[in-house]
């Protein structure tokens, strides 16, 4: 089943899955990424750091968890067991107001800003141990058409690179990462 075809909560477990699988694999946290200036040990520090802070803007905690520079995996574990918890709860249905993002239901937030980014982090993790992950190629198809006509929004909002081209016949991931300023073809040893 496409990540497609899920609601919020189940896509976070999915992906948060998928991204788990990525740090089952890591043998070194200080590998280079395709994110510039990220070792494998920052995905995850992004990951858990910015959207603890994105949630509590808008007033909703998370729980406190094992720190990333000390144990990245247990981190994650217990940073992604929340996030469900949050997904999975009567506060999902909630309107979760941020001031920069604005107002959306808690578990679109969730689903809009953060789960996406974990997918699209799931290849930056996997890439930085050598590993190509098999991320849902229509769920990037569906995250590609709907940043296209925001590019311009992207782009000055200093979270993503310049575009990286892309053969035209390249696959729905390989389109994806190079939107956001990835080179499909990145691996440790051209870092």
């Amino acid at each position: 089943m496409s990540l497609t075809e899920l609601d919020p909560a189940a896509r976070h477990r999915e992906v948060a899955a998928g991204f788990a699988d990525a740090i089952a694999v890591v043998a070194d946290w200080d590998a280079p990424t395709p994110v510039d200036g990220w070792a494998a040990r920052d995905v995850v520090a992004h990951l858990v750091d910015w959207f603890t802070g994105f949630l509590d803007a808008g007033g909703v905690r998370l729980p406190g968890g094992p720190g990333v520079a000390d144990d990245p995996a247990r981190a994650w574990s217990a940073h992604a067991a929340a996030v469900q918890d949050l997904l999975d709860g009567p506060s999902a249905q909630e309107t979760f107001t941020h001031p920069m993002a604005g107002e959306h239901r808690l578990a679109d937030a969730v689903d809009r800003f953060y789960t996406a980014d974990v997918y699209m982090h799931s290849w930056d993790l996997a890439r930085s141990q050598g590993v190509t992950p098999g991320l849902d190629p229509d769920y990037a198809r569906v995250l590609l058409e709907g940043m296209i006509p925001i590019d311009e929004l992207l782009r000055s909002s200093g979270q993503y690179g310049p575009a990286v081209e892309v053969p035209a016949d390249a696959d729905a991931v390989s389109r994806l990462m190079g939107f956001v300023g990835r080179d499909p073809a990145w691996s440790p040893g051209t870092a």
